[in-house]
C-alpha cells in the first residue's frame, strides 16, 4: 500500500474517532447515562418519553392497511436471519482457529438497547428489536467474510467496490501479481504450526 493510501486511511480513522466524539457529546446533551450498566435517562426527560408515547390501539388503528398486509412478509425474513446467523457462526467457530483468523464478536453486532425507549410503544420496540437483529446479523457475516476475504484473497476488484468492509482498502492492488504472492507467503508462514 502506497503512502498517499496510508496518509488517507489514517486520516480517515482521525474523522471517525472525531466524528465519535461528536456523537458522545451529543449523546450527554440527551441526558442519557449508565448506571450499572444500564440504560438510564433523567426523570424530566423519561416523563417527556412517555408523554410522547403513541397507545399501541393508537398506532394500530393509524397504520395503512398496505403496511398490515405486507408486515408478515417482512418478519418472516427471521428465517432467513436465524439461518445466517447460525452458519455463519458455526462456520468462524470451526474455519477461524484453524486458519488463526481472529473471531469476531458476535455481541459487539447484535445489540439490543431501544427497548429502554419509554416513547415507543410495544409494537416499535419489537420492529425495533427485529431490525436490530437483522442488521446485527448483516454486519457481523460482513465482518466475517471481511475476515475470510481478507485472509484468502486480499485483492481489490478493477472496478470500485461499492460499500466495501472495513478491510478492503488494505486489500493488494488487482493486478500486482508479486505483492499477492508475497502476501500468500506471509498468510501461510502465520497460520502455519510453529
Amino acid at each position: 500500500m502506497n503512502s498517499i493510501v496510508s496518509d488517507l486511511l489514517e486520516r480517515m480513522k482521525a474523522l471517525e474517532l472525531q466524528l465519535e466524539a461528536e456523537l458522545a457529546r451529543q449523546h450527554a446533551q440527551l441526558k442519557i447515562g449508565l448506571e450499572n450498566g444500564r440504560i438510564a435517562f433523567e426523570e424530566e426527560i423519561l416523563r417527556r418519553h412517555r408523554e410522547t408515547k403513541t397507545r399501541l390501539t393508537t398506532y394500530l388503528r393509524q397504520a395503512r392497511p398496505m403496511v398490515v398486509i405486507t408486515a408478515p412478509l417482512i418478519y418472516a425474513m427471521i428465517i432467513p436471519f436465524v439461518l445466517v446467523d447460525l452458519f455463519v457462526s458455526v462456520y468462524q467457530a470451526i474455519c477461524f482457529p484453524v486458519y488463526k483468523i481472529e473471531k469476531v464478536r458476535r455481541r459487539n453486532y447484535l445489540i439490543f438497547d431501544r427497548h429502554h425507549l419509554a416513547y415507543l410503544n410495544a409494537l416499535e420496540k419489537f420492529n425495533c428489536a427485529f431490525c436490530s437483529y437483522c442488521n446485527g446479523v448483516i454486519g457481523y457475516a460482513r465482518e466475517i467474510a471481511g475476515r475470510t476475504e481478507r485472509h484468502w484473497c486480499p485483492i481489490k476488484h478493477a472496478r470500485r467496490a461499492t460499500g466495501a468492509h472495513e478491510h478492503y482498502n488494505r486489500f493488494l492492488e488487482y493486478g500486482d501479481a508479486e505483492a499477492y504472492r508475497a502476501e500468500v507467503a506471509r498468510i501461510v508462514a502465520q497460520s502455519s504450526p510453529k
